[in-house]
This record gives structure tokens, C-alpha cells and sequence, in this order.
């Protein structure tokens, strides 16, 4: 009985060892898996590319600027909206409706070189807006990374990730961004300040991380 017992004691202790091996064992993978992508993510060259009615988007992708890098460009068109809140939804509902993409001043100079492309932008009448719509027409996004982020006024993203993922079917669309900003529609413009944020740095900083590109 008692050789049983040393003998059951002894394998215990042989599997206790062999498990604490595996599980460190695919931890150094795991690890090892992590530091690879963060050495990739470091040679990428991002492009940030966003468009901004009441600064909202804008202070948004100032805050990715500074987690990630890169070159940041805001989206101009060649005849900018009217400042006039709902003459701007009538024309942009207008657009929509007949599929029509607003001619861009901004341009960029050899997409090519680009490997990450993030693409900034508020939520219009439940929609992407007609000038990412042009952008994402406009230059060839394949075989990059898109990733989409978003500014609204609570009402969420609408259908706009799903339009960018159906505008870059040759890219890989990663899961994108998006907050609350301003209600332009009740006069609140400009909110990205102060504590709001402080928390979309956090918030920011912790999505990044999940999708890969910081550690």
C-alpha cells in the first residue's frame, strides 16, 4: 500500500511538472507571437485620414495621431458645405439619394507607400458621409489595413463601417472606433474637451491595443 501511494505521489508530481512546462511553454509563444506583431506594426507606415465638421472628428484623430504615428490628413472638399446646420442635411440626404460623391481638394501623394489606412469621420443622417464615400472611390485601398473610426451624435455608427467594409473589399477592415461627439442639430458643437476627453484617450488607447497596433 504504501509503494501505491509513493508511486501515485511521484506521478502526480511527474504531470504537475509537465503541465507547468506546457502552459509555459505557450505562454513564451504567446509572447514571442506579440512581440513579432508589435516589431510589424512598428515598420507600418499609417495614414490618417479624416473628415471633421465640428472638430469633434478632428480632436478624435489627433488623439489616434499620437498613439500611432504617421501622416494625418484632413479630408477638404473642392466646394465645402454650408455652415447652415439643416440646408447641410438637406444636400447631403440629396447625395445619399442619388449616389453622388462631392469632389475632393485634398489628395494624396503615393497611396502606395501606405500599409495602414485609418479613416476618420461622423455619422451623417445614419450614413457614411459622401465625402469618405469619394475617398474611398477614389484611391485603390487594396491589400491594406483600413481601419474605420467615428464621431455621432449618440444615434451610434448607422450603416458606415458597413459601407467602408463594402467600399475596401480587397483590404482587411479591422474593427474600428467610435464615441459620442457633438449634437449639432441642438447647438452642442465642440465636446472633446476636459474630462470627455481624458476618457476617449483611455478608451482609444484600449482599442488599439486590442486590435494590435500598440503593445
Amino acid at each position: 500500500m504504501k509503494k501505491l501511494k509513493k508511486y501515485c505521489l511521484l506521478l502526480s508530481t511527474i504531470i504537475f511538472t509537465l503541465t507547468a512546462c506546457s502552459a509555459e511553454e505557450k505562454k513564451s509563444v504567446k509572447e514571442e507571437s506579440q512581440s513579432k506583431e508589435s516589431e510589424l506594426s512598428a515598420d507600418q507606415k499609417i495614414l490618417i485620414v479624416y473628415l471633421s465638421r465640428t472638430k469633434n472628428t478632428k480632436a478624435l484623430a489627433e488623439i489616434i495621431h499620437k498613439k500611432v504615428g504617421g501622416d494625418l490628413v484632413a479630408l477638404e472638399l473642392v466646394t465645402p458645405y454650408p455652415d447652415h446646420y439643416q440646408t447641410t442635411v438637406n444636400q447631403v440626404s440629396d447625395e445619399n439619394a442619388k449616389g453622388y460623391l462631392p469632389a475632393l481638394k485634398t489628395t494624396i501623394d503615393n497611396m502606395a507607400k501606405y500599409d495602414v489606412v485609418f479613416v476618420g469621420f461622423p455619422t451623417w443622417g445614419m450614413q457614411l458621409p459622401p465625402p469618405m464615400k469619394s475617398f474611398l472611390n477614389q484611391y485603390d485601398l487594396s491589400k491594406k489595413t483600413v481601419i474605420p473610426f467615428n464621431t455621432n451624435a449618440g444615434y451610434g455608427i448607422g450603416s458606415s463601417f458597413e459601407t467602408v467594409k463594402q467600399l475596401c473589399p480587397e483590404s482587411k477592415v479591422l474593427e474600428g472606433f467610435t464615441t459620442k461627439g457633438g449634437i449639432e442639430r441642438d447647438g452642442i458643437m465642440f465636446v472633446m474637451e476636459g474630462e470627455k476627453e481624458k476618457q476617449v484617450q483611455i478608451e482609444v488607447q484600449k482599442w488599439l491595443k486590442k486590435i494590435g497596433l500598440v503593445n
